[in-house]
């Protein structure tokens, strides 16, 4: 049994890894920044799971109560990040490689060597994209803090409150005839069940042959971007009809609204990030970890409800095969 630290635990990643890190017979500290974001993680979890969750407060992007907070812990966890840009990269930059060089130093001084860093594939440091650039620069930073690091790189992750796959069905609830797919809908992903990562991470714990290593993992087939619009057009069960649209015109849309602060699913950086393909082995779980991951075909369908709602700290999510209305 290991004490780990989680920190982003009342986030989407979090919210699957900290049951899994339970169910393995571990203990957790979950690092939230305030009474609400602890409320969330404990309402996600059973009366028997909570048993092994101590709260603990503190903010790796601030440097705020991380030494307090390492105080008995055994492994860090990593989750904190953010994906959408909304300011040239400031944020991204503040909250992604900021927090993550701040949680390295507050690990080094506690001496908890143990060091697990979830990041993303595909990713390179380039000024031109900015979450990748962000990620890219984490983990050369986990790479080089002299701790026992892994670095687990996930492609898109699926699953209820997920990001990627609940902006493409925003985009569906927001055009009533078709949906767009940004240039030729051929760039591809490898979707990956963030229950999956989850084990994942709770292996890499249990595993100390995964220290020093950063392990890329996929789902278990590549899709391109129109065909995980068909899958959520399947999941949320509705009918769209499915055009191209250059990019610069999405782009411009996206720009627009970002400059006047109006919502608009897609950020233009993550349209840049398009021209990169985001996929890896297709064997890579297998290979690390000894499990092929679940298949995303007919799971989407929790899109049926909106991202707030498919939380089950507030609401119920809609049972498969239900109807949308």
């Amino acid at each position: 049994m290991a004490i780990a630290l989680v920190t982003g635990a009342s986030g989407f990643v979090g919210s699957h890894v900290v049951p899994e890190l339970v169910a393995g017979g571990h203990r957790v500290v979950a690092l939230v920044r305030d009474r609400a974001s602890g409320d969330a993680v404990m309402a996600r979890l059973d009366a028997d799971q909570r048993r092994s969750v101590e709260l603990r407060t503190g903010d790796p992007v601030a440097g705020a109560g991380l030494a307090e907070a390492l105080i008995g812990v055994d492994a860090t966890v990593h989750l904190v990040a953010i994906a959408r840009d909304r300011d040239d990269g400031k944020s991204l930059a503040r909250v992604n490689v900021g927090g993550t060089v701040r949680m390295l130093e507050a690990a080094r001084q506690a001496g908890v060597t143990r060091f697990i860093h979830v990041g993303a594939l595909g990713v390179k440091d380039d000024p031109e994209l900015h979450y990748a650039s962000s990620k890219a620069k984490a983990e050369a930073a986990v790479r080089a803090s002299g701790l026992d690091w892994t670095v687990l790189k996930p492609s898109l992750l699926w699953g209820p409150r997920d990001g990627f796959f609940n902006i493409v069905a925003d985009l569906v609830r927001t055009s009533p005839i078709v949906v767009p797919v940004p240039g030729s809908g051929k760039s591809r992903f490898q979707p990956l069940a963030v229950a999956d990562l989850a084990i994942c991470v709770r292996m890499s714990l249990e595993d100390p042959s995964t220290i020093g290593r950063a392990i890329e993992l996929g789902g278990p087939r590549y899709w391109t971007y129109r065909e995980i619009t068909r899958e959520v057009l399947a999941g949320m069960r509705r009918g769209r009809r499915i055009v191209r649209l250059p990019v610069p015109i999405i782009g411009a849309v996206a720009r627009t609204a970002e400059a006047v602060r109006l919502p608009f699913p897609v950020a233009s950086d993550q349209l840049r990030q398009l021209r990169l393909d985001n996929v890896g082995p297709l064997d890579g779980c297998y290979r690390a970890f000894g499990f092929v991951p679940r298949s995303m075909e007919g799971q989407l369908w929790y899109l049926q409800a909106k991202k707030r709602d498919q939380d089950p700290a507030t609401a119920k999510r809609p049972a498969p095969g239900a109807t949308a209305a």
